[in-house]
């Protein structure tokens, strides 16, 4: 059996030697105080990307839809098409060592908004797709009776078509959700100190890899399913009972 020492996390970053209930301070942590402020780094980077690649792709993914505007499409396929097949990591090394030397202002800018901008951008690609597919799985009638009460394009999109166009891809958008927290691990290669990079550092240090690793995924694994279970009762509270998307029925 695996020898597990799980003293490893009560010692001290500077010093390796045992600290008293596992807390240290803010100048002398223990490797405990460093998994957390790592898990709150991974926190912070996936949240941000996330609220950015759903404004994002919901902008997208309805100009995707505006039959009246064939040019907003030809551009919104022109973004998904780009950021969903460039891999993530080159998009992140793309942001971080290339567009600043292309836009200067953007030099300075912190590494944490440049990862978020780079994870926010590439999932807002997939979150256009499910907002594609959402708005476009509507009855045509929804459209129609907007148009016919007089509503603008902006008004029958905000009251009529994106609210049950998201109702609709809340599970899809889980999936994505989830996603977030599992490739902001990418951010440990422009030395963001968030679980990945705390997993290599401190299972070299400390010569316990074993149990760094296994920490790390059990955080991982709790912030996925937290995002999960918020999904899920956001789903159950805004359902519309016996509605069925076009093209679903049967199911």
């Amino acid at each position: 059996m695996l020898n597990m020492d799980w003293s490893v996390f009560c010692k001290d970053t500077l010093t390796g030697e045992a600290v008293s209930g596992c807390l240290g301070t803010a100048r002398d942590p223990t490797y405990l105080n460093w998994l957390f402020s790592a898990w709150g780094w991974t926190v912070s980077v996936s949240l941000s990307a996330l609220a950015l690649a759903l404004v994002a792709g919901s902008i997208v993914g309805v100009a995707r839809t505006l039959p009246e505007h064939p040019w907003l499409a030809r551009l919104g396929n022109a973004w998904v098409e780009l950021f969903r097949n460039i891999p993530l990591l080159v998009q992140i090394f793309l942001w971080y060592f290339v567009v600043p030397t292309l836009i200067p202002p953007l030099k300075n800018l912190p590494p944490f908004v440049l990862v978020v901008l780079g994870l926010g951008f590439f999932t807002s690609a997939r979150f256009a797709e499910q907002v594609r597919a959402g708005i476009q799985s509507l009855p045509k009638g929804q459209r129609h009776a907007g148009m016919a009460l007089g509503m603008t394009t902006a008004q029958y999109y905000r009251y009529v078509i994106l609210p049950m166009a998201y109702r609709i891809i809340i599970p899809p958008l889980t999936s994505e959700s989830m996603g977030i927290i599992k490739n902001s691990a990418v951010a440990f290669a422009v030395s963001i100190p968030e679980l990945t990079q705390f997993s290599l550092q401190a299972g070299e240090e400390t010569s316990r890899p074993i149990e760094v690793y296994f920490a790390v995924t059990v955080l991982y694994v709790i912030s996925a399913l937290v995002v999960n279970r918020v999904m899920a009762l956001i789903e159950k509270r805004v359902r519309v009972p016996g509605f069925v998307a076009a093209g679903a029925g049967g199911r």
